[in-house]
């Protein structure tokens, strides 16, 4: 959904409210983990094809991923969402305000292995914390460099739109 916002704003097409909604959670999100020393970046690809909606990286080098979700359609149907957990240490469900978030207490959501933030465009709560369940150190590795070489990546692209065909494989 992010991706999609992305490529709207480059269009200079106005996004939808569903996008507008996804940008306030992830940036309530990204305030509570940076006053938390947790940084992430959105829109990040993973080796598995998908791509999480924000992942970071705590202050102890544990990865954390969140898939934020703004419908109930959205929450519901994504059926491919257990991808992300071979890929962090900790997976959140981001939710805006207004989400029934019951459907999450249900096994199929797997509650002992996920954390629930509920985000505006202002702020975050976390309501449930996300269990630890610790990759093996050199997954965790290749995952924190695949973060900072993306993280280094955008930013010096944004610094030189230039360099942006360059290394894109990455």
């Amino acid at each position: 959904m992010l991706a999609n916002m992305a490529e709207s704003n480059a269009a200079l097409v106005s996004p939808s409210g569903e996008e507008r909604a996804a940008l306030g959670v992830a940036r309530g999100i990204c305030r509570l983990f940076a006053r938390n020393d947790v940084w992430c970046l959105p829109e990040m690809p993973l080796r598995s094809g998908r791509r999480a909606d924000l992942m970071g990286i705590d202050a102890k080098g544990r990865i954390v991923i969140v898939e934020i979700k703004v419908s109930r359609a959205d929450l519901l149907g994504d059926a491919k969402w257990t991808d992300y957990l071979d890929h962090c240490d900790r997976f959140y469900w981001g939710l805006a305000p207004h989400l029934d978030r019951a459907c999450l207490e249900t096994e199929v959501f797997l509650p002992h292995a996920c954390g629930v933030i509920v985000a505006d465009g202002y702020d975050a709560e976390i309501i449930r914390p996300a269990p630890a369940l610790p990759m093996a150190a050199a997954r965790r590795k290749a995952e924190v460099e695949r973060l900072a070489r993306a993280s280094l990546r955008r930013s010096l692209v944004g610094a030189d739109p230039h360099c942006s065909t360059w290394g894109a494989g990455d």
